[in-house]
């Protein structure tokens, strides 16, 4: 990654948890049981209730991505309540 993207990219970051903290916990605490063979499922639900759906069954890459990127996300010494 590009460091002068991630540095715009933090601001933004920032200002998304400031926004949805729950969502952000959720996150820091689901990201703790995320093993191999783990279901990720996503669905988006628009204003007028039309909902998408996929899914991935987790690889072990997957799980090094994940590592990689939370520890790019908490790079800044954040300590998240995940209780």
């Amino acid at each position: 990654m590009n460091p002068m993207a991630f540095l715009q990219f933090k601001p933004m970051l920032e200002q998304f948890r400031e926004r949805h903290p729950k969502f952000v916990s959720f996150f820091s605490f689901a990201g703790q049981h995320i093993k191999e063979g783990s279901l990720l499922e996503i669905s988006v639900t628009d204003p007028d209730g039309k909902k998408i759906v996929t899914n991935i069954r987790v690889s072990p890459e997957d799980i090094t991505l994940f590592q990689t990127f939370g520890s790019m996300l908490h790079s800044k010494g954040d300590s998240h309540d995940q209780t």
